[in-house]
């Protein structure tokens, strides 16, 4: 703990060190000057999580291609009475600028785990075509620990070691929000009364890490888009740790806040909790008609 402590502090001099962003930013210059025959228009597909799963980096790996649209921010649409109350209008307005050729996407994790969520995007459209990136939900916990972790540490807040979190009076806090979120065929169990399992594509979270181009020629096929990325639109950092994208003649990696380092977790706690977790995956495999490697 004392290692990821010191690991913390540093990653969060040096994010808090970058020389600030100059210039116009891209929703000002659109705002300005819409290109011609562009329009905003709702989505044909949501990425609706889960967090911590790698929706940014799908996403981001999605912009490469030249006939998607990716909404810039999290819109919490559907998932936020606050912001759903304020109408598909205002919805609209927030997706960026298409051209007729071009799909809209957007992403927002919160979906998922949302129980309002799916009904209120099916009454928006019956037919989109929606992706959920998953990854082993042990390790999402995990990251969704470290992720909340590092915001209390830069917003001056007490934390807790992760094992604190899991276990309480000895046994396993299944009340834990990062392991309620990991329970996937609740969640799934949900968006399935909704909408057919063939409207749902899953990307394989884990895959994409470590080899994008499969898992992103899927989703290409999936949204019925022409082959256009391929494996140079990609390359391996090693300082990071991860991939990062190539398109356009630049080169960019997903933000600092992504690949932190996650804590060392005490074995017993963690096999309890992949325990747990077990019996739930296998009901989410019968699910979705499909397996995948987690542990």
């Amino acid at each position: 703990m004392a290692c990821f402590l010191v690991s913390a502090f540093l990653l969060i001099l040096q994010t808090s060190a970058a020389p600030p962003q100059t210039g116009v930013s891209n929703e000002e210059d659109v705002a300005l000057s819409p290109p011609p025959g562009t329009s905003k228009r709702p989505p044909h597909s949501i990425i609706i999580g889960v967090r911590k799963g790698g929706t940014r980096a799908l996403l981001e790996m999605m912009d490469i291609h030249p006939e998607v649209a990716a909404a810039a921010t999290e819109v919490h649409f559907f998932d936020w009475d606050e912001n759903y109350s304020k109408g598909l209008e205002w919805y609209r307005e927030l997706m960026p600028y298409s051209y007729p050729h071009q799909i809209t996407v957007e992403k927002t994790p919160g979906y998922f785990t949302s129980t309002l969520a799916p009904e209120r995007i099916r009454a928006m459209n019956s037919s989109i075509k929606l992706l959920l990136i998953l990854r082993d939900p042990a390790e999402r916990v995990v990251s969704d620990y470290t992720q909340v972790y590092f915001n209390r540490l830069e917003n001056h807040k007490p934390v807790q070691a992760i094992e604190n979190l899991l276990v309480r009076n000895g046994a396993l806090n299944t009340r834990y929000k990062a392991i309620q979120r990991s329970l996937y065929d609740i969640h799934v169990r949900n968006w399935l009364r909704y909408f057919p399992l063939e409207q749902i594509h899953i990307v394989d979270g884990d895959l994409l890490i470590h080899n994008p181009l499969p898992e992103l020629q899927k989703v290409e096929r999936f949204l019925n888009l022409p082959p256009r990325i391929v494996a140079s639109n990609f390359y391996f950092n090693q300082t990071k740790g991860f991939y990062c994208i190539r398109s356009d003649g630049r080169e960019r990696c997903l933000h600092e806040s992504k690949g932190r380092p996650h804590p060392v977790v005490n074995g017993t706690v963690l096999q309890q909790l992949r325990s747990y977790l077990q019996e739930h995956n296998r009901t989410f495999f019968s699910l979705v008609k499909r397996t995948f490697n987690w542990q």
